[in-house]
């Protein structure tokens, strides 16, 4: 434990780049400002590779370059990336699985394969998957909490009201341990286990090319599986600020008024779902002022829940592993160089998918962390 603490303060002294990525099945997604690559470890010991360029809407809108719509757009855009890697990955990894079972309901293979293909791209079934994760995560961190704390209140008779703070540091609370509940007891699905362990893989490849040293297995491992700018540390700074806006925005503005108490918390419940956007943006706006003043003792402060929430969301990755998330960093920034991608105003390749045997089949790359820092 002391050791890991101590290297949590090593890290909280660091530059950060604006290189990003997520655990997939049996892989890892990584995400270049132009780039985006899915690697994931076939059944026969490969490494299928999908290769293509990212466009991004903040470089046809400026606009939504301006802080907190920045973040909403991040948060979308995330979860477009991380359904259509997931599709992908799944598709490399079940493949004979998912082709026996399309066979057995009277599909051709071609069929079978066309309609896999189809998941990989952002289409309407990826707007409908945003759409349905979007209303699951409404249910499970905004009504079932507020429904709780709201039973609470009754059930012990307290009068918090909905205009007091402690009506939602309670909601927050449940919030918090409903979302670490959720967490530890997925972790002990075995594929769920192999997620968090490609998690891990992903935070050590980045935080190797962080360091300037060469991206290779023997200097990633060396690394911690922790990193202060992780989805895991947003989704804290989300309970945090929706505690500290609900706490104020209900203070000012009465809801319900004159209405029984099912009304009353079920219009309330709705203005939460309204502001889940607007505090999305904030709360990315705080992950970059941490990712900037991690030297800083408010910095640290902040980042420092995220990482310890980190211990549930990650495991240590074997050799393997941590080659298909160093794949996955190299050919982004291969690509970044070779294209000249920060210029690239039109496609400059298309996409493309290649198998390799191991991860000395990718180029490195001359590109550093000054390249690509936020």
């Amino acid at each position: 434990m002391v050791r890991q603490l101590k290297k949590i303060s090593l890290m909280l002294g660091k530059q950060y780049t604006s290189i990003g990525g997520q655990a997939v099945i049996e892989g890892v997604m990584m995400r270049s400002p132009n780039s985006f690559i899915v690697a994931v470890r076939k059944g026969d010991g490969s490494i299928r590779v999908r290769k293509s360029q990212w466009f991004g809407l903040s470089k046809k809108f400026n606009f939504i370059k301006k802080p907190f719509l920045r973040g909403v757009l991040v948060l979308f855009e995330t979860m477009a990336n991380g359904i259509v890697s997931l599709n992908y990955s799944a598709n490399i990894a079940m493949n004979e699985e998912m082709i026996e079972d399309g066979l057995k309901k009277g599909m051709t293979k071609e069929e079978i394969e066309e309609k896999m293909r189809g998941k990989e791209k952002v289409g309407f079934a990826t707007f409908i998957s945003i759409f349905l994760s979007f209303l699951f995560g409404i249910a499970l961190f905004v009504m079932l909490p507020h429904g709780l704390t709201a039973l609470l209140e009754s059930t012990i008779g307290a009068k918090w009201g909905l205009d007091s703070f402690q009506f939602h540091a309670v909601d927050g609370i449940i919030k918090a341990l409903i979302f670490l509940l959720y967490i530890f007891l997925i972790g002990f699905f075995p594929d769920i286990k192999r997620v968090f362990q490609y998690h891990g893989a992903e935070h050590k490849s980045i935080s190797t090319f962080e360091a300037g040293e060469e991206l290779t297995v023997e200097n990633a491992s060396k690394y911690t599986t922790f990193h202060p700018r992780c989805g895991t540390t947003f989704i804290f700074f989300l309970l945090f600020v929706s505690i500290i806006i609900f706490a104020i925005l209900f203070a000012f503005i009465s809801v319900g008024e004159g209405q029984v108490a099912v009304v009353k918390h079920l219009m309330a419940i709705g203005l939460k779902i309204i502001f889940t956007i607007p505090i999305a943006g904030i709360s990315y706006e705080l992950i970059k002022f941490v990712g900037k003043k991690t030297d800083s003792l408010v910095g640290r402060f902040l980042s420092f829940p995220g990482m310890m929430l980190q211990r549930l969301t990650t495991r240590e990755p074997d050799s393997e592993q941590l080659e298909v998330a160093l794949v996955s960093i190299r050919t982004a920034l291969f690509l970044e160089e070779k294209y000249n991608l920060k210029e690239a105003d039109q496609k400059a390749f298309e996409v493309e998918e290649m198998d390799i045997n191991s991860l000395d089949d990718i180029a490195a790359s001359n590109l550093k962390l000054n390249d690509f820092l936020e």
